[in-house]
């Protein structure tokens, strides 16, 4: 998310977006075409708050689901606001012309971050997944997320997404896993040994671990061969 650029920000330079998704070259044709036709009177902050309630209206959906499968459908609904707002905000201000970058990020950043903790903690209050699944998801995610805002600010690239997985595709699965859910209920995957979100958090925990290693790996070493030390004289 960027916005309006005051004189402040002089001497700033915005990180270099890496995004190399499955849905990326979809999202950079059909974003900016949605961005050029909202009104005038949408600016990126109105898309900010839509993606926030949304996300925190996505855990409180997946919480309801404790007593009614209607939750899942609302979920469902609620992710795809969360995505239209979460991916408008910066394009318009792009199409727009109206760039905060320092600002954009920090927001943007940490209402993610407090939308991760709703959405979380919806799903560990929905009997959905057991709370200690949905916590390891927690926990992984804010340490992927601070390796990433770590490499940023040291390599001056911003990592959307890794290698074909980023934030859209996640939306994209639990959407699905909502609707499968909704169809056929919580059916016993391999057995009675797992259900299905359980399942699919523990596989979400170890992706985002095994991401964060071969992160720290790739980023420390071409931080060391950059600043290599030179022998004194």
């Amino acid at each position: 998310m960027t916005k309006n650029e005051p004189e402040t920000t002089s001497g700033f330079q915005e990180a270099a977006r890496v995004q190399t998704s499955f849905t990326a070259p979809i999202e950079r044709r059909i974003l900016p075409w949605i961005a050029a036709r909202l009104p005038s009177w949408i600016n990126s902050d109105h898309l900010t708050l839509l993606g926030f309630l949304a996300m925190a209206a996505a855990g409180a959906s997946y919480a309801l689901v404790r007593w009614s499968r209607v939750g899942l459908i609302l979920a469902t609904v609620c992710l795809f606001l969360n995505w239209l707002g979460d991916s408008l905000d910066g394009t318009l201000a792009r199409v727009r012309h109206q760039l905060r970058p320092r600002y954009g990020f920090y927001v943007d950043h940490v209402i993610d971050t407090l939308g991760a903790f709703f959405l979380m903690g919806g799903l560990a209050a929905s009997g959905l997944i057991l709370p200690r699944i949905a916590a390891g998801m927690l926990i992984a995610y804010l340490m992927l997320s601070a390796e990433v805002y770590l490499a940023t600010h040291s390599l001056g690239k911003f990592r959307l997404s890794f290698g074909k997985f980023g934030p859209t595709e996640i939306r994209i699965l639990l959407g699905s896993a909502n609707t499968a859910l909704w169809l056929r209920g919580d059916a016993p995957v391999f057995g009675d040994a797992y259900q299905l979100f359980n399942l699919g958090g523990s596989i979400a925990i170890a992706g985002m671990f095994l991401m964060l290693i071969v992160s720290i790996i790739r980023n420390a070493h071409q931080l060391y061969c950059e600043e290599t030390l030179m022998p004194k004289r």
